[in-house]
C-alpha cells in the first residue's frame, strides 16, 4: 500500500470542460511524440517494491499547489528509484526551510522515462524529473518547441530548466564470468563484432539489449551505429543512414535473442533462471556491481558473479540528471519560487560528499570527479568484475534529431518478429473483459511498427475458433488484423493448450530462424476442453527447428496460474498476471520484447 503523500489535486467543474477539450487537441498535436503509457501499481511493485507511489493515473485530475509551496515532487525512473528514495528521505530529515519559514520536502513518484516525457508536455504531478539519461530531457524540449514554435527571431521555447548530473554509469556488456572468458576477457578487447561472431557460431549463445524504450537500449543502439561508422564523435543523419552502417547494425541485431524491458526485469529473471536465461546482456555498470554485492551477501542465487565488458569500439553513459521543469501556468499552476529553492537545495544535497559516497556504494560513479573510485570500501577496489579506468573510449551523444533518425532507422535493422497472439474468447470473457482485451490487442499491434514484423492470431473457446496466419504489419495486414479483433465474440469453453500448440506448430512449419519467434497467450479461466496436454507441448519444444519464446498472461483471479507458469517455463518465456486496469499496459510492455 502506498502511504507516501501525493500532491493535492482538484477537479475542474463541468463549466470548465472546454479546457479539457483544449487539452485533447493539445495531445493530438503530440501524436508524433511518445504515447502516454499507463503504468499500473503491479509494474511499480515488480520493479522497486512498495516504497514509492505510482504515477497518478486519473487523467481527469489536474494538480495544484499553494503559491508558496516548498514541496518538490520528482518523477524518478525505476532504475534509480530505490537509491534516490533513500537520498530524499535523508534530505527531508534535515528539516531545511525557506526564507519565509516553509519546510522544504522532496517526494518521489516513479514512472518510466517515456511517461515522464509525455506527462511533462502536459501539466504533470511533478515539478522535477530524474530520468536515467539526459536523452529524455532533449526529447522533452524538442517536443515542447514543436508544440510552441518560437516567433521569428526569438529563442525556441524550453520546458526543461536547470539540470544537474548527480551520478553516472557507463553502458556495458554484462556477462557471466565463464561466458566472458570464452569471449576472451580479460586478455582481449571485446566489442559488438565478437558478440555477433559468437552468437552466429553458437546457436545456444543468448544475448540481448533492451528495447529502445529504455535508455540502455537507446544508448546501446547508438553505440552500434557509431561502431558501424567507425567513428566516436559527430554521428549525423547522413552517416547513420549509410548502407554500410545499416548492414553492420543489422548483422549485430540479427543475433539478439529478444529485446525487452530494462535492468530490473533482466536482473529478476537472472535471479530466477540464472544461465538458462541469458549468457550476455547490455546494461549499466551499476547492475553488475549491485548483482555481485548481493551475491557476496548471499542474497542472490545462483552464486555466480557477473563481469562488465566495456565495448572496445566505445560506449555511452547513463548520466542520471536531475532537472527542473519550467511550469509556466499555461495548463495548471506555475512553479513556485520555494519549489525552485527546494530543487536547488536537494541538488546541493545530492552533490555533497556524503550523498556522493552513498551513490558510489550503490554502484554508481559519483558526479564528483575528485572521489577516488579505487579507495578502500569502494565497489571498484580490488575488483576484476568492473574497471574504474574504463571505458577508454567515450562516445558523443548525438543531437536529438539524430537520435530520432537512429531510432526510426533501427526499426528496419532490428531483428524481425513472428508473433502469435493466442486469445481466450470463451464465455467467461463476455463484457468488459473482452472489451479491455480488444483494446490491449490493438495497443500491442500499434507498438509493432516494423513492416518486416509479422503477427498472427489464434482465438480459442470450444476449440480454435479462428486462426489468422502470420501477416506482415504493413497497412493492409494491420487493418485486416484489427478487423478480426473487432469481430471477436465471447462464447464456448477453454481450449488453451490446443490453441498454444496450434500456434507453436505453425511457427515451426515456417521455421524462420532469422526472426524472433514468439507466442503471447492470455486466458481468464481454467483449461477444460483441450485434447493435448502440456507434456505434448513439451515434446514439440524438444523437437523444435527454431526457438519460440512463450509469454503467458493470467487475466483476473480465476485463471489457471500453475498451468500458465508451466507453459511459460516450457517456452522459456514469462508469466504475468493482469486485471482489467492494466491488461493494456501489460501487452504494451510485452511488445517491447519484439
Amino acid at each position: 500500500m502506498n502511504t507516501s503523500p501525493k500532491p493535492k489535486h482538484r477537479r475542474f467543474p463541468a463549466r470548465g470542460q472546454f479546457l479539457i477539450i483544449g487539452i485533447v487537441v493539445f495531445l493530438l498535436l503530440c501524436a508524433c511524440a511518445t504515447t502516454t503509457a499507463r503504468v499500473g501499481q503491479w509494474l511499480v511493485n515488480s520493479l522497486v517494491g512498495d516504497g514509492l507511489p505510482a504515477a497518478h493515473d486519473d487523467e481527469t485530475a489536474f494538480f495544484t499547489w499553494a503559491a508558496n509551496s516548498s514541496e518538490l515532487t520528482v518523477a524518478v525512473s525505476p532504475v534509480m528509484a530505490e537509491t534516490l528514495l533513500a537520498q530524499a528521505q535523508a534530505f527531508n530529515s534535515r528539516g531545511l526551510t525557506t526564507a519565509d519559514g516553509e519546510r522544504m520536502r522532496v517526494e518521489l513518484v516513479t514512472m518510466p522515462p517515456q511517461e515522464m516525457v509525455a506527462r511533462a508536455l502536459q501539466q504533470p504531478n511533478f515539478q522535477a524529473l530524474a530520468p536515467d539519461s539526459s536523452l529524455w530531457l532533449g526529447r522533452i524540449d524538442q517536443r515542447w518547441a514543436e508544440l510552441f514554435p518560437a516567433a521569428e527571431g526569438s529563442l525556441a521555447a524550453r520546458r526543461v530548466g536547470e539540470s544537474t548530473r548527480y551520478a553516472v554509469s557507463p553502458i556495458v556488456i554484462a556477462a557471466w564470468e565463464d561466458a566472458a572468458r570464452q569471449l576472451g576477457w580479460p586478455e582481449q578487447p571485446i566489442g559488438w563484432q565478437e558478440i555477433q561472431a559468437r552468437a552466429t557460431a553458437d546457436a545456444n549463445f543468448k544475448w540481448n539489449h533492451p528495447s529502445t524504450e529504455n535508455a540502455v537500449g537507446m544508448l546501446a543502439t547508438l553505440a552500434e551505429f557509431y561502431a558501424g561508422a567507425g567513428i566516436t564523435r559527430g554521428l549525423t543523419e547522413e552517416i547513420a543512414t549509410r548502407q554500410a552502417v545499416l548492414e553492420y547494425v543489422r548483422d549485430v541485431e540479427a543475433t539478439v535473442r529478444f529485446y525487452g524491458e530494462g535492468d530490473q526485469a533482466i536482473v529478476q529473471r537472472l535471479a530466477d533462471e540464472g544461465r538458462n536465461f541469458l549468457d550476455v546482456f547490455v546494461t549499466q555498470e551499476q547492475t553488475v556491481i549491485a548483482w555481485n554485492q548481493n551475491q557476496d551477501s548471499g542474497q542472490t542465487l545462483p552464486a555466480e558473479r557477473l563481469v562488465a565488458i566495456y565495448p572496445k569500439e566505445g560506449t555511452l553513459w547513463a548520466d542520471h540528471p536531475l532537472a527542473l521543469l519550467e511550469l509556466d501556468g499555461r495548463a495548471g499552476p506555475a512553479l513556485t519560487a520555494n519549489q525552485r529553492r527546494a530543487y536547488r537545495a536537494f541538488t546541493e544535497f545530492l552533490l555533497d560528499d556524503e550523498s556522493q559516497l552513498a551513490l558510489l556504494q550503490a554502484g554508481y560513479r559519483p558526479a564528483d570527479l575528485t572521489i577516488d573510485l579505487n579507495a578502500a570500501h569502494s565497489p571498484f577496489a580490488n575488483s576484476e568484475a568492473v574497471d574504474a579506468h574504463q571505458p577508454q573510449t567515450v562516445l558523443q551523444i548525438p543531437s536529438t534529431p539524430v537520435v530520432d533518425v537512429v531510432l526510426n532507422v533501427w526499426r528496419y535493422t532490428k531483428r524481425p518478429t513472428n508473433v502469435y497472439l493466442v486469445v481466450d474468447t470463451s464465455e467467461s470473457m463476455e463484457g468488459d473483459k473482452l472489451r479491455r482485451t480488444k483494446a490491449a490487442l490493438q495497443s500491442f499491434i500499434a507498438q509493432i511498427q516494423g513492416d518486416r514484423d509479422r503477427i498472427g492470431l489464434v482465438e480459442f473457446g470450444s476449440g480454435v475458433k479462428h486462426f489468422d496466419s502470420l501477416q506482415f504489419m504493413d497497412n493492409d495486414g494491420r487493418s485486416q488484423l484489427l478487423q478480426v479483433i473487432e469481430r471477436m465474440q465471447a462464447n464456448g469453453y477453454t481450449t488453451l493448450v490446443d490453441a498454444v500448440r496450434t500456434a507453436y506448430l505453425d511457427l515451426q512449419s515456417i521455421a524462420d530462424a532469422d526472426a524472433i519467434n514468439a507466442i503471447v497467450v492470455m486466458t481468464d479461466g481454467q483449461e477444460n476442453d483441450s485434447h493435448y496436454k502440456p507434456r505434448d507441448l513439451q515434446l514439440a519444444v524438444r523437437d523444435a527447428q527454431v526457438p519460440v519464446v512463450i509469454f503467458t498472461i493470467a487475466f483476473g483471479r480465476d485463471a489457471d496460474r500453475s498451468l500458465l507458469e508451466e507453459i511459460a517455463r516450457i517456452g522459456g518465456g514469462q508469466f504475468r498476471r493482469a486485471d482489467e486496469t492494466d491488461i493494456e499496459e501489460l501487452y504494451r510492455i510485452i511488445s517491447t520484447y519484439f
